[in-house]
């Protein structure tokens, strides 16, 4: 039961932090919180992704926090772009090859 009030006490200080954010024209052809990216490596690996906040991910493979080093990296970008991702076994480069909201 003490588990429980804990979850309903975060969740309510979360629910008072909250921010809706809009899609804005001026988004058009860049990468922004809330946009599904698809990116390649230079292995032919492609990824569909969508940046969105820490407390959605969860449960979601094709969801990434805007906190992690590839949103980071992705923030801003264009279609053709090349990113260089920091990982642990060192700098991945991957291409962006389409943007969507």
């Amino acid at each position: 039961m003490r588990q429980i009030d804990s979850k309903v006490r975060f969740l309510r200080k979360r629910l008072e932090a909250l921010k809706i954010v809009n899609y804005s024209p001026q988004q058009e052809g860049k990468v922004f919180f809330g946009a599904w990216v698809e990116i390649e490596n230079d292995a032919g690996d492609i990824k569909t992704l969508r940046i969105v906040g820490p407390d959605e991910i969860f449960g979601r493979n094709d969801y990434i926090s805007i906190d992690s080093p590839m949103a980071r990296a992705l923030l801003k970008q264009t279609v053709d772009s090349e990113i260089s991702v920091p990982t642990p076994t060192g700098p991945k480069t991957w291409t962006i090859n389409h943007i969507t909201y």
